[in-house]
Protein backbone atom coordinates (compact mmCIF):
# COMPACT_ATOMS: atom_id res chain seq x y z
CA UNK A 1 0.00 0.00 0.00
CA UNK A 2 1.03 3.61 -0.82
CA UNK A 3 0.41 7.35 -0.41
CA UNK A 4 1.29 9.91 -3.05
CA UNK A 5 1.06 13.54 -2.40
CA UNK A 6 1.68 16.21 -4.98
CA UNK A 7 0.64 19.82 -5.97
CA UNK A 8 -2.55 19.93 -7.74
CA UNK A 9 -2.20 21.64 -10.70
CA UNK A 10 -4.97 24.19 -10.17
CA UNK A 11 -3.85 24.63 -6.48
CA UNK A 12 -4.18 22.24 -3.40
CA UNK A 13 -2.92 18.35 -3.14
CA UNK A 14 -3.82 15.43 -5.40
CA UNK A 15 -3.38 11.85 -3.53
CA UNK A 16 -2.52 8.69 -5.37
CA UNK A 17 -3.08 5.71 -3.14
CA UNK A 18 -2.57 2.13 -4.05
CA UNK A 19 -3.98 -0.77 -2.32
CA UNK A 20 -3.02 -4.06 -2.91
CA UNK A 21 -4.19 -7.62 -0.96
CA UNK A 22 -1.19 -9.56 0.95
CA UNK A 23 -1.13 -12.48 -1.88
CA UNK A 24 -1.02 -9.38 -4.50
CA UNK A 25 -3.89 -10.83 -6.12
CA UNK A 26 -5.78 -7.63 -6.21
CA UNK A 27 -5.20 -4.39 -6.12
CA UNK A 28 -7.13 -1.04 -6.02
CA UNK A 29 -5.51 2.22 -7.49
CA UNK A 30 -7.68 5.92 -6.38
CA UNK A 31 -6.11 9.51 -7.55
CA UNK A 32 -8.15 12.70 -6.76
CA UNK A 33 -8.12 16.30 -5.26
CA UNK A 34 -7.98 16.43 -1.51
CA UNK A 35 -10.68 18.80 -0.34
CA UNK A 36 -8.48 20.27 2.08
CA UNK A 37 -6.26 23.16 1.42
CA UNK A 38 -2.57 22.03 3.82
CA UNK A 39 -0.03 19.43 2.54
CA UNK A 40 -0.77 17.17 6.66
CA UNK A 41 -4.15 17.28 6.32
CA UNK A 42 -4.10 16.35 2.62
CA UNK A 43 -2.22 13.31 4.25
CA UNK A 44 -4.47 12.63 6.69
CA UNK A 45 -7.45 12.31 4.48
CA UNK A 46 -5.30 10.46 2.10
CA UNK A 47 -5.21 7.84 4.93
CA UNK A 48 -8.72 7.57 5.93
CA UNK A 49 -9.02 6.53 2.08
CA UNK A 50 -7.08 4.21 2.13
CA UNK A 51 -8.65 2.10 5.28
CA UNK A 52 -11.32 2.66 3.65
CA UNK A 53 -10.23 1.19 -0.08
CA UNK A 54 -8.18 -1.79 2.12
CA UNK A 55 -11.42 -2.58 3.89
CA UNK A 56 -13.79 -2.93 0.04
CA UNK A 57 -10.71 -4.72 -1.24
CA UNK A 58 -10.64 -7.26 1.39
CA UNK A 59 -14.46 -8.38 1.22
CA UNK A 60 -15.50 -10.91 -0.50
CA UNK A 61 -16.41 -10.17 -4.10
CA UNK A 62 -20.48 -9.68 -4.42
CA UNK A 63 -22.38 -13.12 -5.50
CA UNK A 64 -24.61 -13.32 -7.89
CA UNK A 65 -28.44 -14.11 -6.61
CA UNK A 66 -29.62 -17.13 -7.56
CA UNK A 67 -32.62 -17.33 -9.28
CA UNK A 68 -36.06 -17.86 -7.66
CA UNK A 69 -36.48 -20.91 -7.10
CA UNK A 70 -39.24 -22.86 -9.04
CA UNK A 71 -42.54 -23.62 -6.76
CA UNK A 72 -44.41 -26.70 -8.03
CA UNK A 73 -48.46 -26.82 -8.10
CA UNK A 74 -49.82 -29.19 -5.79
CA UNK A 75 -50.37 -31.95 -8.30
CA UNK A 76 -46.97 -32.01 -8.74
CA UNK A 77 -45.74 -31.96 -5.22
CA UNK A 78 -48.44 -34.79 -4.10
CA UNK A 79 -46.51 -37.86 -5.30
CA UNK A 80 -43.86 -36.22 -3.25
CA UNK A 81 -45.38 -35.86 -0.57
CA UNK A 82 -47.32 -39.39 -0.58
CA UNK A 83 -43.33 -41.43 -1.17
CA UNK A 84 -41.53 -38.81 1.09
CA UNK A 85 -44.01 -38.73 4.43
CA UNK A 86 -46.51 -41.27 4.24
CA UNK A 87 -44.32 -44.42 2.64
CA UNK A 88 -40.81 -43.12 4.20
CA UNK A 89 -42.98 -42.99 7.45
CA UNK A 90 -43.64 -46.60 6.94
CA UNK A 91 -47.66 -45.23 7.52
CA UNK A 92 -50.48 -48.26 7.37
CA UNK A 93 -51.55 -49.27 3.48
CA UNK A 94 -54.88 -48.67 4.33
CA UNK A 95 -53.84 -44.74 5.46
CA UNK A 96 -51.23 -44.12 2.38
CA UNK A 97 -54.24 -45.30 0.04
CA UNK A 98 -56.35 -42.63 1.77
CA UNK A 99 -54.55 -39.92 1.75
CA UNK A 100 -53.86 -40.87 -2.28
CA UNK A 101 -57.76 -41.21 -2.74
CA UNK A 102 -58.35 -37.60 -0.57
CA UNK A 103 -55.78 -35.89 -3.49
CA UNK A 104 -56.82 -37.39 -6.16
CA UNK A 105 -60.26 -36.83 -5.76
CA UNK A 106 -60.73 -33.40 -3.72
CA UNK A 107 -57.76 -31.55 -3.74
CA UNK A 108 -56.12 -32.26 -7.68
CA UNK A 109 -59.40 -31.56 -9.18
CA UNK A 110 -59.78 -28.29 -7.15
CA UNK A 111 -56.74 -26.97 -6.71
CA UNK A 112 -54.22 -29.25 -8.26
CA UNK A 113 -53.04 -26.08 -10.46
CA UNK A 114 -52.28 -23.96 -7.91
CA UNK A 115 -48.79 -23.22 -7.13
CA UNK A 116 -48.51 -24.50 -3.37
CA UNK A 117 -47.30 -20.78 -1.98
CA UNK A 118 -50.23 -19.23 -3.90
CA UNK A 119 -52.81 -21.20 -2.48
CA UNK A 120 -54.74 -18.79 -0.45
CA UNK A 121 -57.13 -19.35 2.76
CA UNK A 122 -59.90 -18.00 0.81
CA UNK A 123 -59.76 -21.22 -1.34
CA UNK A 124 -59.68 -23.64 1.51
CA UNK A 125 -63.07 -21.88 2.81
CA UNK A 126 -64.22 -22.68 -0.88
CA UNK A 127 -62.91 -25.88 -0.69
CA UNK A 128 -65.05 -26.55 2.48
CA UNK A 129 -67.74 -25.08 0.72
CA UNK A 130 -67.33 -27.68 -1.92
CA UNK A 131 -67.29 -30.40 0.19
CA UNK A 132 -70.39 -29.11 2.22
CA UNK A 133 -72.55 -32.55 1.07
CA UNK A 134 -69.91 -34.66 2.88
CA UNK A 135 -69.42 -35.64 6.63
CA UNK A 136 -67.83 -33.88 8.64
CA UNK A 137 -65.13 -36.39 9.54
CA UNK A 138 -64.66 -36.59 5.64
CA UNK A 139 -64.25 -33.11 5.65
CA UNK A 140 -61.48 -32.48 8.57
CA UNK A 141 -59.56 -35.80 6.61
CA UNK A 142 -59.51 -33.87 3.34
CA UNK A 143 -57.83 -30.66 5.53
CA UNK A 144 -55.80 -32.80 7.68
CA UNK A 145 -53.89 -34.27 4.15
CA UNK A 146 -53.91 -30.43 2.93
CA UNK A 147 -52.23 -29.05 5.89
CA UNK A 148 -49.89 -31.83 6.17
CA UNK A 149 -48.61 -31.69 2.52
CA UNK A 150 -48.17 -27.47 3.07
CA UNK A 151 -46.57 -28.29 6.48
CA UNK A 152 -44.06 -30.34 4.46
CA UNK A 153 -43.61 -28.62 1.94
CA UNK A 154 -42.51 -26.23 4.26
CA UNK A 155 -40.20 -28.24 6.24
CA UNK A 156 -38.38 -29.48 2.81
CA UNK A 157 -38.00 -25.58 1.77
CA UNK A 158 -40.00 -26.25 -1.00
CA UNK A 159 -42.11 -23.24 0.09
CA UNK A 160 -41.11 -20.39 2.62
CA UNK A 161 -43.64 -20.53 4.69
CA UNK A 162 -47.33 -21.88 5.20
CA UNK A 163 -49.64 -19.75 2.65
CA UNK A 164 -52.67 -20.61 4.42
CA UNK A 165 -54.71 -21.24 7.50
CA UNK A 166 -56.44 -24.46 7.52
CA UNK A 167 -59.19 -24.79 10.28
CA UNK A 168 -60.68 -27.74 10.76
CA UNK A 169 -64.88 -27.75 11.15
CA UNK A 170 -66.59 -29.04 14.10
CA UNK A 171 -67.52 -32.49 14.07
CA UNK A 172 -70.38 -33.57 17.15
CA UNK A 173 -69.45 -36.75 19.00
CA UNK A 174 -70.64 -39.78 17.09
CA UNK A 175 -73.36 -42.02 19.72
CA UNK A 176 -71.34 -44.96 19.94
CA UNK A 177 -74.24 -47.68 18.79
CA UNK A 178 -74.01 -50.85 20.69
CA UNK A 179 -76.45 -54.45 21.77
CA UNK A 180 -77.73 -54.57 25.09
CA UNK A 181 -77.09 -57.32 26.98
CA UNK A 182 -80.88 -59.21 25.96
CA UNK A 183 -79.85 -57.99 21.97
CA UNK A 184 -76.39 -59.45 22.14
CA UNK A 185 -77.48 -62.74 23.92
CA UNK A 186 -80.06 -63.21 20.77
CA UNK A 187 -77.49 -62.69 18.35
CA UNK A 188 -75.21 -65.07 20.15
CA UNK A 189 -77.88 -67.53 20.19
CA UNK A 190 -78.23 -66.97 16.40
CA UNK A 191 -74.63 -67.10 15.72
CA UNK A 192 -74.71 -70.82 17.12
CA UNK A 193 -77.46 -72.31 15.18
CA UNK A 194 -75.89 -71.05 11.68
CA UNK A 195 -74.35 -73.62 9.53
CA UNK A 196 -71.15 -71.51 9.40
CA UNK A 197 -68.63 -72.34 12.59
CA UNK A 198 -67.00 -68.56 11.77
CA UNK A 199 -70.23 -66.66 12.64
CA UNK A 200 -70.36 -67.38 16.54
CA UNK A 201 -66.49 -66.79 16.51
CA UNK A 202 -66.96 -63.74 14.88
CA UNK A 203 -69.87 -62.54 16.99
CA UNK A 204 -68.05 -63.51 20.23
CA UNK A 205 -64.32 -62.22 18.91
CA UNK A 206 -66.14 -58.64 18.68
CA UNK A 207 -68.43 -58.87 21.63
CA UNK A 208 -66.31 -60.47 24.19
CA UNK A 209 -63.08 -59.97 23.09
CA UNK A 210 -63.47 -55.96 21.47
CA UNK A 211 -61.25 -57.37 18.34
CA UNK A 212 -61.80 -55.06 14.63
CA UNK A 213 -62.84 -56.76 11.57
CA UNK A 214 -58.80 -56.51 10.45
CA UNK A 215 -57.68 -58.42 14.04
CA UNK A 216 -60.11 -61.14 13.57
CA UNK A 217 -58.91 -61.16 9.87
CA UNK A 218 -55.53 -61.80 10.54
CA UNK A 219 -55.70 -63.97 14.29
CA UNK A 220 -53.86 -67.02 14.05
CA UNK A 221 -53.70 -69.92 16.10
CA UNK A 222 -50.29 -68.90 17.28
CA UNK A 223 -52.16 -66.30 19.50
CA UNK A 224 -54.78 -68.30 20.94
CA UNK A 225 -53.49 -69.26 24.63
CA UNK A 226 -56.16 -71.72 25.32
CA UNK A 227 -54.16 -72.84 27.89
CA UNK A 228 -54.05 -69.37 29.77
CA UNK A 229 -57.52 -68.83 27.71
CA UNK A 230 -55.44 -65.42 26.46
CA UNK A 231 -55.55 -63.79 23.22
CA UNK A 232 -52.89 -61.72 21.78
CA UNK A 233 -53.88 -59.40 19.29
CA UNK A 234 -50.40 -58.79 17.20
CA UNK A 235 -51.55 -57.89 13.65
CA UNK A 236 -54.25 -56.45 11.37
CA UNK A 237 -55.21 -57.22 7.62
CA UNK A 238 -56.24 -54.87 5.32
CA UNK A 239 -56.90 -55.94 1.60
CA UNK A 240 -53.78 -58.61 1.90
CA UNK A 241 -51.83 -56.29 3.49
CA UNK A 242 -51.02 -57.68 7.53
CA UNK A 243 -49.54 -54.52 9.54
CA UNK A 244 -49.32 -54.08 12.96
CA UNK A 245 -53.02 -53.46 14.74
CA UNK A 246 -54.44 -50.18 14.82
CA UNK A 247 -51.78 -48.27 17.63
CA UNK A 248 -48.96 -49.83 16.39
CA UNK A 249 -49.02 -52.02 19.79
CA UNK A 250 -49.83 -55.83 20.74
CA UNK A 251 -51.94 -56.40 23.44
CA UNK A 252 -53.58 -59.28 25.34
CA UNK A 253 -57.08 -59.79 26.04
CA UNK A 254 -58.56 -62.80 28.34
CA UNK A 255 -60.64 -65.06 26.90
CA UNK A 256 -64.44 -65.92 28.17
CA UNK A 257 -65.40 -69.06 28.68
CA UNK A 258 -67.65 -69.39 26.10
CA UNK A 259 -65.29 -67.60 23.89
CA UNK A 260 -62.72 -70.21 24.63
CA UNK A 261 -65.22 -73.32 24.29
CA UNK A 262 -66.03 -71.84 20.68
CA UNK A 263 -62.38 -71.69 20.11
CA UNK A 264 -61.15 -74.79 21.37
CA UNK A 265 -64.92 -76.05 19.44
CA UNK A 266 -64.14 -74.71 16.05
CA UNK A 267 -59.76 -75.87 16.17
CA UNK A 268 -58.82 -76.93 12.74
CA UNK A 269 -56.06 -77.45 10.67
CA UNK A 270 -56.91 -76.26 7.40
CA UNK A 271 -55.07 -72.83 8.11
CA UNK A 272 -52.99 -70.90 10.51
CA UNK A 273 -55.51 -68.08 10.34
CA UNK A 274 -58.69 -68.84 12.69
CA UNK A 275 -61.32 -67.89 10.82
CA UNK A 276 -61.16 -69.55 7.34
CA UNK A 277 -63.51 -71.12 4.39
CA UNK A 278 -61.92 -74.14 3.30
CA UNK A 279 -58.19 -73.15 3.45
CA UNK A 280 -58.68 -69.20 2.47
CA UNK A 281 -58.56 -66.92 4.98
CA UNK A 282 -61.99 -65.26 5.74
CA UNK A 283 -62.07 -61.42 3.83
CA UNK A 284 -63.60 -58.81 5.22
CA UNK A 285 -66.52 -59.23 3.24
CA UNK A 286 -66.97 -62.81 4.64
CA UNK A 287 -66.86 -61.34 8.24
CA UNK A 288 -69.06 -58.68 7.32
CA UNK A 289 -71.62 -61.65 6.09
CA UNK A 290 -71.04 -63.73 8.91
CA UNK A 291 -72.82 -60.70 10.93
CA UNK A 292 -75.46 -60.13 8.86
CA UNK A 293 -76.94 -63.51 8.36
CA UNK A 294 -76.93 -63.63 12.58
CA UNK A 295 -78.23 -60.68 12.82
CA UNK A 296 -81.32 -61.20 10.39
CA UNK A 297 -81.90 -64.77 12.09
CA UNK A 298 -82.19 -63.27 15.72
CA UNK A 299 -84.20 -60.53 13.72
CA UNK A 300 -82.06 -57.48 14.96
CA UNK A 301 -82.31 -54.58 12.45
CA UNK A 302 -78.80 -53.01 13.40
CA UNK A 303 -76.04 -54.95 12.41
CA UNK A 304 -72.01 -54.66 12.13
CA UNK A 305 -68.86 -55.97 13.01
CA UNK A 306 -67.93 -52.43 14.15
CA UNK A 307 -71.09 -52.48 16.10
CA UNK A 308 -69.81 -55.25 18.23
CA UNK A 309 -66.35 -53.39 19.08
CA UNK A 310 -68.46 -50.54 20.77
CA UNK A 311 -70.86 -53.43 22.48
CA UNK A 312 -67.88 -54.85 24.06
CA UNK A 313 -66.74 -51.60 25.16
CA UNK A 314 -70.08 -50.81 26.42
CA UNK A 315 -70.72 -53.86 28.53
CA UNK A 316 -67.72 -53.32 30.07
CA UNK A 317 -68.26 -50.09 31.45
CA UNK A 318 -71.95 -51.17 32.45
CA UNK A 319 -70.79 -53.68 34.54
CA UNK A 320 -68.76 -51.17 36.40
CA UNK A 321 -65.10 -51.80 34.61
CA UNK A 322 -62.33 -49.10 34.91
CA UNK A 323 -61.45 -46.68 32.25
CA UNK A 324 -58.23 -47.80 31.87
CA UNK A 325 -58.87 -51.60 32.10
CA UNK A 326 -61.51 -50.99 29.17
CA UNK A 327 -58.68 -48.80 27.27
CA UNK A 328 -56.15 -51.45 27.33
CA UNK A 329 -58.29 -54.19 26.49
CA UNK A 330 -60.07 -52.53 23.49
CA UNK A 331 -56.57 -51.10 22.50
CA UNK A 332 -57.43 -47.56 22.55
CA UNK A 333 -54.36 -45.06 22.23
CA UNK A 334 -55.79 -42.30 23.75
CA UNK A 335 -58.17 -42.22 26.80
CA UNK A 336 -60.53 -39.96 25.41
CA UNK A 337 -62.03 -42.56 23.34
CA UNK A 338 -62.56 -44.69 26.15
CA UNK A 339 -64.36 -42.61 27.79
CA UNK A 340 -67.14 -42.20 25.45
CA UNK A 341 -68.46 -45.31 26.79
CA UNK A 342 -68.12 -44.09 30.49
CA UNK A 343 -71.44 -42.55 30.84
CA UNK A 344 -72.85 -45.55 30.74
CA UNK A 345 -71.17 -46.40 33.94
CA UNK A 346 -73.86 -46.58 36.38
CA UNK A 347 -71.09 -47.85 39.44
CA UNK A 348 -69.19 -44.49 38.42
CA UNK A 349 -72.69 -42.26 37.98
CA UNK A 350 -73.87 -44.06 41.44
CA UNK A 351 -70.52 -43.60 43.37
CA UNK A 352 -70.24 -40.09 42.51
CA UNK A 353 -74.19 -39.01 43.68
CA UNK A 354 -73.61 -40.76 46.80
CA UNK A 355 -70.80 -38.11 47.68
CA UNK A 356 -73.71 -35.64 48.22
CA UNK A 357 -75.20 -38.11 51.04
CA UNK A 358 -72.32 -38.03 52.85
CA UNK A 359 -72.38 -36.16 56.59
CA UNK A 360 -71.76 -32.93 56.04
CA UNK A 361 -67.81 -31.51 57.76
CA UNK A 362 -68.41 -27.83 58.93
CA UNK A 363 -64.28 -26.39 58.88
CA UNK A 364 -64.15 -25.45 62.30
CA UNK A 365 -65.88 -29.06 63.44
CA UNK A 366 -62.17 -30.93 63.50
CA UNK A 367 -61.14 -27.79 65.42
CA UNK A 368 -64.12 -27.58 67.55
CA UNK A 369 -63.34 -31.21 68.78
CA UNK A 370 -59.98 -30.44 69.96
CA UNK A 371 -58.56 -29.76 73.67
CA UNK A 372 -58.62 -26.20 74.96
CA UNK A 373 -55.02 -24.48 75.33
CA UNK A 374 -53.22 -25.16 77.93
CA UNK A 375 -54.65 -28.16 78.52
CA UNK A 376 -53.48 -31.58 77.30
CA UNK A 377 -55.76 -34.56 76.17
CA UNK A 378 -54.22 -36.52 79.70
CA UNK A 379 -55.14 -33.44 81.94
CA UNK A 380 -51.24 -32.88 82.63
CA UNK A 381 -49.32 -29.98 81.21
CA UNK A 382 -49.34 -28.96 77.74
Amino acid sequence: MSITIRPYRRGGWEVDIRVVTPDGARQLRERKRAPVSSRTAALRWAEGLERVLFERLMSPPPQEKAPPKEVPTLQQFAPRFVDGHARANRQKPSGIAAKETIIDIHLVPFMGSKRLDAITTEQVQQLKHRLRERAPKTVNNVLTTLNMLLKKAVEWDVIERMPCAVKLIPVPKPSMGYYDFDEYERLVDAAATGSDPNELLVVLLGGEAGLRCGEMMALEWRDVDLGKRQICVQRSEWKGHVTAPKGGRLRYVPMTARLATALREGRHLRSTRVLCRGSAPLSADGVKHCVERAARRARLTENGVHRLRHTFCSHLAMRGAPARAIQDLAGHKDLITTQRYMHLSPAALDAAIRLLEEPKVRPFDSVASLPRSGHSPSGGLP
